[in-house]
């Protein structure tokens, strides 16, 4: 029966003999897995305490917090009445206010009584002492009495009891009767306390395993509905699935997802669904929209009109967008199941359409470019930058406010997150990246956990595109007439280099595995494309500012191509560079000099250049 018990409860029946004070930290507002009655139960942590302590002869646990002041536990009368006889309290109401003086005496009582058996629990201890490196007058005296309390209580074997009592005998063998400390972090004690004491052990309340989350799973599976017609394969389905959904949380949580899926009316069949809607807090899955699939089918087309010259770069961004709306990432893992649904690495040239696609996808799959969450990396190239972006640490100044990325993905945890130029981050900032990437979650300094197991993470970079000599200095890598297959080769190359000897953080590229999307350079064809699209863009906006038609005579378009299509280096965004400098500007510099009442077209017949300005020679009709 052991087995089921945690390990910090084993710990402490297995240190009593030989520690007098137990500083209890970490999970500790979680509920306990322990077996009641033969079988096991969801209890909380001072039921499991009082539950391991009684085993071993325990008949009294006296509980205290700065709101309440002290009480028995169990809260009932025969307990009560031990407690006022033992320790002159008076519980007649159920708990009696006593101050730091008196919850000193009141651990040298119980420590030092050989009547029984019997325990002190300080809980919330975390608030005890303000400060707890510096303390005043009566908290310094509090915490000294107790680390001498420490030193000096001994083992005791409780007097037989007498036969009016009709109390059970306690085992023979010597136990201290301890103070246990109840602390959110080992931290909020005085550090000397534990350091300075070999009596005070300190026990960790970890988050469950997932065998324990599995038989926390099985115990709350009959409260779903249809359980009584489940198959028993289905009820182990239901199990696995629970378990797998649940990794990082609280025993409390898989409650509250039973309590939520009765509320929702989730049966046994949708509990991905109440998890999920546990984690995001929305039921309703666009990832299983009937309409997603036949969307993503046909996406081919609808991404080519926005996304220029790179098929390769699509077909790839397409297959892993297919594996996210089966719900196969990670498939190859024993629990996956609370990764990110997809993530893509883009490298490639600037301008080349690395973030239009990914806001193409975003507007693909959620039907709004707005679902879009972008991060330009150039602003946390400090360390320091971290606490905008991740939330900073408990303590520090701002760490309620959370982060800018935690708290985006709270308020829309169906999203396509960009991190754009990933590279220029400061490397502290990318090690944060490992635990979304694995656990797809990610907690900030408030305590609140984001999860980003229904968005898609979207990494850009240029590395890859120069490189540095044995010198230092910066040389191209990959040119503008190289194969595709020559770009894809050097860029993925030199995006493992990077990752792996001059950052030294092979894991990150391990966690993005084969999900680079290498982009190719834009070809002269592509870029008249482009060009074309920018062209109908700025003829749009004169129609609807001015309701006047652009026309450009054959030498002006010859002209114009010539001059945004010399340098395709930069990409897209050059050519756009050149045609806002280029035409743009002496439009509207033209324009601006005409009264355009009663004209309805305007026709550019001819550019040239004065002096490296250029000019525009207009018809209006």
């Amino acid at each position: 029966m052991n087995t089921l018990f945690p390990r910090w409860l084993l710990d402490l029946e297995r240190l009593l003999p030989i520690r007098s004070q137990f500083v209890i930290s970490g999970n500790i507002r979680d509920s306990v897995l322990v077996p009641l009655a033969g079988r096991p139960a969801l209890v909380p942590l001072l039921r499991a305490s009082w539950e391991q302590l009684q085993r071993q002869g325990y008949r009294c646990l006296l509980v205290y917090d700065p709101c309440d002041g002290v009480r028995v536990y169990p809260d009932d009368a025969a307990h009560r009445e031990l407690a006022e006889r033992l320790f002159d309290l008076k519980l007649a109401s159920g708990s009696q206010m006593i101050s730091l003086e008196s919850l000193g005496k009141l651990m040298q009582a119980v420590s030092s009584t050989r009547e029984i058996r019997c325990a002190l629990l300080i809980d919330f201890a975390s608030r005890l002492a303000r400060q707890p490196d510096h303390l005043n007058e009566n908290e310094q005296r509090f915490f000294v009495a107790a680390e001498k309390l420490s030193l000096t209580a001994a083992p005791i074997v409780p007097r037989p009891p007498a036969p009016e009592e009709n109390a059970p005998a306690a085992p023979g063998k010597p136990l201290f009767n301890p103070v246990l400390w109840l602390l959110n972090r080992p931290q909020d004690l005085p550090s000397w306390l534990t350091l300075d004491s070999e009596r005070v052990a300190s026990l960790t309340v970890g988050r469950p395993d997932y065998e324990t989350r599995q038989a926390a799973a099985r115990q709350l599976a009959p409260l779903f509905a249809g359980h009584a017609e489940a198959s028993e394969a289905a009820r182990e389905q239901f199990i696995k699935s629970f378990a797998n959904g649940t990794e990082g949380m609280g025993l409390t949580a898989l409650a509250d997802i039973t309590e939520l899926a009765n509320h929702q009316q989730l049966g046994l069949t949708a509990i991905d669904d109440a998890v999920r809607c546990y984690k995001v807090g929305a039921l309703d899955n666009p990832w299983r929209k009937d309409y997603l699939r036949q969307r993503i089918r046909d996406a081919g087309s609808f991404i080519e009109q926005r996304v220029k010259g790179q098929p390769q770069a699509v077909v790839k961004a397409l297959d892993i967008l297919k594996r996210s709306v089966m719900n196969l990432t990670g498939a190859q893992a024993r629990s996956g199941g609370s990764r990110p649904r997809g993530v893509l690495f883009f490298a490639g040239p600037t301008g080349v359409g690395k973030t239009e696609l990914a806001k193409t996808l975003t507007e693909l799959v959620f039907g709004d470019e707005r679902a879009y969450i972008r991060f330009d990396m150039s602003e946390f190239a400090e360390e320091h930058t971290g606490a905008r972006l991740l939330g900073a640490p408990p303590g520090y100044i701002g760490f309620d406010a959370g982060g800018e990325l935690t708290n985006a993905v709270r308020e829309k945890p169906f999203s396509v997150v960009l991190f754009d130029e990933i590279e220029k981050a400061h490397p502290r900032i990318l090690d944060k990246f490992l635990q979304i990437l694995e656990d797809g979650r990610l907690t900030d300094g408030r305590g609140d956990t984001a999860w980003f197991s229904e968005t898609i993470l979207i990494f850009t970079s240029n590395l890859g595109i120069y490189v540095e000599d044995e010198h230092g200095r910066r040389q191209q890598n990959v040119r503008p007439d190289d194969p595709y297959e020559v770009v894809e080769e050097r860029v993925r190359g030199a995006i493992g280099d990077y990752f792996k000897y001059r950052l030294a953080r092979p894991e990150i590229l391990n966690r993005i595995g084969d999900n680079i999307v290498v982009f190719n350079f834009i070809a002269a064809e592509v870029g008249k494309q482009i060009l074309a699209g920018m062209l109908n863009n700025v003829a749009r906006r004169l129609r609807e500012e001015f309701k006047l038609q652009l026309a450009l005579s054959q030498a002006a378009q010859e002209a114009l191509v010539k001059r945004c299509l010399t340098d395709l280096s930069n990409g897209g965004r050059g050519i756009g560079n050149r045609l806002e400098a280029d035409f743009i500007n002496p439009l509207s510099r033209a324009l601006f000099l005409e009264d355009l009442s009663g004209h309805q077209r305007v026709t550019v017949t001819a550019l040239s250049e004065t002096d490296k300005v250029v000019h525009l020679e207009l018809a209006l009709s």
